[in-house]
């Protein structure tokens, strides 16, 4: 089960996106790859981006799609709906160029959230075609929501498309206090449709939107014994994770110890006969 980083972990605005750090911090990272998040800054050079990975030889079998898609949808407008079209497929470029299988997806996402989920439900079919085409799985992530929940929101989208496929975060699950229903038989739906997991810690209480933030593994409330315990019962061999947090500081300095703390951590939980990890 192979461990990933995200690059959003490592790169953001305090150090200017700049995706060549990844050269110099890419090695001193214990992970098994990288789940690569893509910025809208990208797009105009994404060749240059493509080149790069190739150059520094990283294996990323994960791409991020650009947090914005999801938000384009939720308006309804057409010529939105268009750019959401042309920037998805964007990424889809970004993802076969790199050498990915996987595409994460906020299909809702920002203030607007799930507010017209039904322009973002609509929508999906459209990038479904698209990932389709370019032989890339689509992943739709458990984001948070301010109308309903994630839970039921992924629940309305297997109803009406039984064969989508899912992220799930364990932080944006904890958020909304719906960690336990991942073991429910009820949600068999959703254990068959998960391909993917993004590990992160959260602090906070029942949409505490105060702490929303990405917690390492262990600095917040969430049962990894359970959940570790639940992921080696399953032992699907497809299963990959995404550790994605925070490591930049405000001047945009990376401290790779927490995100090594994290891998670490991961590997002792799926180790045989593991039990409770120590923090």
């Amino acid at each position: 089960m192979p461990i990933l980083c995200s690059t959003g972990a490592l790169i953001g605005r305090p150090n200017r996106r700049d995706y060549t750090l990844l050269r110099d911090i890419a090695p001193k990272l214990g992970c098994d790859g990288f789940e690569l998040m893509i910025y809208p800054d990208w797009y105009l050079i994404y060749g240059k981006l493509i080149d790069f990975t190739h150059e520094i030889g990283i294996n990323i079998p994960v791409i991020h799609c650009e947090k914005s898609i999801g938000e384009l949808l939720s308006s309804g407008n057409g010529e939105d709906l268009n750019t959401a079209m042309r920037n998805f497929r964007l990424n889809c470029e970004i993802a076969k160029g790199v050498g990915a299988e996987k595409l994460v997806l906020h299909l809702w996402n920002g203030l607007v959230s799930d507010s017209h989920i039904e322009n973002n439900f609509a929508g999906y079919r459209y990038l479904r075609e698209i990932s389709d085409e370019y032989g890339l799985a689509l992943l739709v992530e458990n984001v948070v929501c301010n109308v309903s929940n994630p839970m039921q929101r992924c629940y309305e989208l297997h109803e009406t498309y039984p064969d989508a496929e899912f992220v799930f975060d364990t932080k944006m699950a904890a958020f909304h206090c719906q960690e336990e229903k991942l073991y429910d038989d009820e949600n068999a739906w959703l254990q068959d449709s998960i391909r993917h997991y993004h590990v992160n810690d959260y602090g906070g209480g029942y949409m505490d939107w105060s702490n929303l933030r990405v917690l390492p593994i262990g600095d917040g409330r969430v049962d990894f014994d359970k959940f570790f315990s639940y992921i080696k019962r399953k032992n699907h061999k497809d299963f990959t994770f995404t550790v994605e947090s925070t490591a930049f500081d405000k001047t945009g300095v990376v401290h790779t110890e927490i995100l090594n703390r994290c891998f670490d951590t991961i590997r002792k939980y799926l180790s045989e006969g593991s039990g409770s990890v120590a923090q």
